[in-house]
């Protein structure tokens, strides 16, 4: 190991060096979390004009032979201007002002201008910093806690994805499958080294997280006839269990559902939420998923031990 890098995997700068890169990972959260929802939308859209393309056949009365009419090829549209997570440049969206380098620095920028555009002066939320706070802290977090090694890496990236999907959640109720899906997979490799736990358990928590809730998904169904929760905490759920094995399992569903309860109650008491209105679980699931990772196999020991 190079006098460099002994420097820096130093358990006094190895954390400092980690908040900074963390608020800059936390700025490209921001773009994933504003973005990654209308790509998906787009290609919703596109797919749907592309099956209007065909040219799909009328129905026909019973007993009619006769060949049935197409409806109508729509004319080919424009191509849209490309959009995906590093083109065009971040814009504001009041005015269109493109964001400069000066002006996207993690939390630096925000604070010079006063969380205002530089241009047209509109206001920019503080969820932005927040974000990139977030991202910051979740890497400086984790290098504390695990040291410079393949686990510090690790938690670092499973942090970043559940912040990402956490705020998409909330923002639109669904949790990307181009989020949950590599962060299952990932976490089976990164348990086929034992990083968190060994690659038996890993790959039985994928399992049984993603059986969990999709049993209580269809229990809840067939009793009331409603749908009480997406696909995507299913797969959240299983991307938990892979990271951190089946043994933590029973805490993080406790644990979620009782932040998931906590915060329902709140806001139908004091922000009149109806009961009606869905409150998203990806973010309880995340939350808890970061306890489980950190600290679940010593809550989960301590438990037994008052059983023992």
């Amino acid at each position: 190991m190079s006098d460099t890098l002994k420097a820096a995997a130093h358990p006094t700068v190895f954390p400092w060096l980690c908040l900074v890169f963390g608020l800059v990972v936390g700025s490209f959260l921001n773009v994933v979390i504003h973005r990654l929802p209308r790509m998906m939308e787009r290609g919703w859209r596109e797919e749907c004009a592309e099956l209007l393309r065909t040219g799909e056949p009328y129905p026909r009365a019973a007993g009619d032979a006769s060949p049935a009419p197409y409806a109508p090829v729509p004319p080919p549209q424009p191509k849209p201007e490309t959009y995906n997570l590093f083109v065009p440049r971040s814009r504001c969206p009041a005015c269109g002002h493109t964001i400069t380098a000066a002006e996207n620095i993690p939390l630096v920028s925000w604070a010079i201008l006063s969380g205002r555009c530089s241009a047209c002066k509109a206001r920019i939320s503080p969820r932005y910093p927040l974000v990139e706070l977030l991202g910051g802290g979740a890497a400086a977090w984790s290098a504390a806690h695990f040291g410079f090694g393949p686990a510090a890496f690790a938690a670092m990236v499973f942090l970043w994805c559940i912040v990402a999907a956490s705020f998409i959640d909330f923002d639109t109720q669904l949790l990307p499958d181009s989020i949950t899906l590599p962060l299952l997979w990932l976490g089976l490799l990164v348990n086929a080294g034992g990083v968190f736990t060994d690659l038996r358990s890993a790959v039985i928590g994928a399992a049984a997280g993603y059986l969990a809730l999709w049993s209580v998904y269809w229990l809840f169904k067939l009793v009331t006839g409603k749908e009480g929760m997406g696909f995507g905490d299913f797969k959240l759920l299983a991307a938990i269990g892979a990271w951190c094995g089946w043994q933590v399992l029973p805490l993080t569903i406790l644990l979620s559902s009782f932040i998931g309860a906590a915060v329902g109650i709140a806001l139908m008491v004091f922000a009149r939420h109806g009961r009606s209105v869905p409150i998203p679980f990806g973010p309880y699931l995340g939350a808890a998923g970061i306890v489980a990772l950190f600290w679940g196999p010593q809550i989960t020991r301590q438990y037994l031990n008052q059983f023992m």
